[in-house]
C-alpha cells in the first residue's frame, strides 16, 4: 500500500493506524482438486478496519478460516507480529489474541445470553478443575473477573435487557450482536467478522456498523471483516482487498477499489 503507512499514521477521525500486525503471504488453499485460494498476499495493520470483499465463491470465508486457524494452507505463510505462524488449531490462534464470529450464527440456543457470552472467556480461565469444583481461591477470583468483563461488554453493546434470555428466543439481529459480544469478551487484539450484517434490515445494519466502529475506535481493536453490503464497506473500512475466483484482483482504499476496473468487471460479471 502506501509507504507513509509503514510506520503508521493518524486518520482524519483521530484513530492511529500502526504497522503490519498480520500478513498473508502467497496463500494457496486447495480442497482436493479445487483451488479455493490461489497465491494471495495482503496485510492487516494495527488499528485499522480491513475489509475482504468479492462475489460469492471468491474465497473470502476460506481466507478468514486460514487466518483463524480452521484451515492450514498448502502453500504460503501467515506472518503474525513479525513471526511465521506454524500450523495451529483454532484454540491456539485464539490464545494469540485473535477472535472471530461466523457467517452462520454459532451460539448455544438453550443457554442465556450471559452464559453464551461467558463461553468467550474460556482462554482466560486458568484455575484447576479441583478449584473450580470447590469454588475456591483462584477459581472464584476468575469467575468474578470474567463475569465483570461480560457485563462490561453487555453494557457496551446495549443488550442489558436480554442478558437472561435464552438465545433461541432472540430475533436474528440480536443473535448477531450476542455473537459479537462473545468474541469481544475474549479481549482480542484482532477481531475477524464473517458477514456480520448478513440478513439484517437497514436499522440493524446501522446499529452493527456503529458498534464495529466503536470497537475499533474505543477499544483499539484491529478488525478484518467480510461483508457484501458495499455501502457499509465503503463507509467504515480503511482498506479493502478484493477476491474473485480465489484470486486477488484489487487492494487499496475504498476509493481506489471502487474505481478499479477489474473490481467493477467482477461485480458486473463482465470478466467471466
Amino acid at each position: 500500500m502506501l509507504d507513509s503507512m509503514d510506520q503508521g499514521h493518524t486518520t482524519p477521525d483521530g484513530r492511529t493506524i500502526g504497522g503490519v500486525v498480520m500478513e498473508m503471504r502467497n496463500i494457496t488453499l486447495r480442497f482436493g482438486g479445487v483451488v479455493a485460494i490461489k497465491d494471495i498476499s495482503f496485510d492487516i495493520r494495527e488499528g485499522e478496519i480491513r475489509a475482504i470483499i468479492g462475489p460469492n465463491g471468491a474465497g473470502k470465508s476460506s481466507m478468514l478460516n486460514v487466518m483463524s486457524g480452521f484451515y492450514n494452507p498448502q502453500d504460503g505463510e501467515v506472518i503474525y507480529r513479525g513471526h511465521k505462524r506454524p500450523p495451529m488449531r483454532p484454540y491456539q490462534v485464539a490464545r494469540q489474541g485473535i477472535a472471530r464470529t461466523f457467517q452462520n450464527i454459532a451460539l448455544f440456543d438453550g443457554m442465556s445470553v450471559l452464559d453464551n457470552i461467558m463461553t468467550g472467556r474460556l482462554n482466560h480461565m486458568k484455575a484447576s478443575v479441583l478449584d473450580q469444583a470447590l469454588w475456591w481461591g483462584r477459581a472464584q477470583r476468575e469467575e468474578v473477573a470474567n463475569r465483570q468483563k461480560a457485563e462490561e461488554i453487555i453494557d457496551f453493546l446495549e443488550i442489558q435487557n436480554i442478558r437472561k434470555t435464552p438465545v433461541g428466543r432472540l430475533p436474528y439481529g440480536l443473535k448477531k450482536r450476542v455473537e459479537l459480544a462473545r468474541a469481544l469478551v475474549a479481549e482480542p487484539q484482532i477481531l475477524l467478522l464473517d458477514e456480520p450484517m448478513a440478513g439484517m434490515n437497514v436499522e440493524e445494519k446501522e446499529d452493527m456498523s456503529r458498534f464495529i466502529l466503536d470497537v475499533n475506535s474505543q477499544m483499539g481493536t484491529t478488525i478484518a471483516l467480510i461483508e457484501h453490503d458495499m455501502g457499509v464497506v465503503m463507509d467504515i473500512s480503511d482498506r479493502v482487498v478484493v477476491l474473485d475466483y480465489g484470486r486477488k484482483i484489487g487492494d487499496g482504499t475504498p476509493d481506489e477499489v471502487k474505481n478499479n476496473q477489474d473490481v467493477i468487471d467482477a461485480y458486473l460479471g463482465v470478466s467471466h
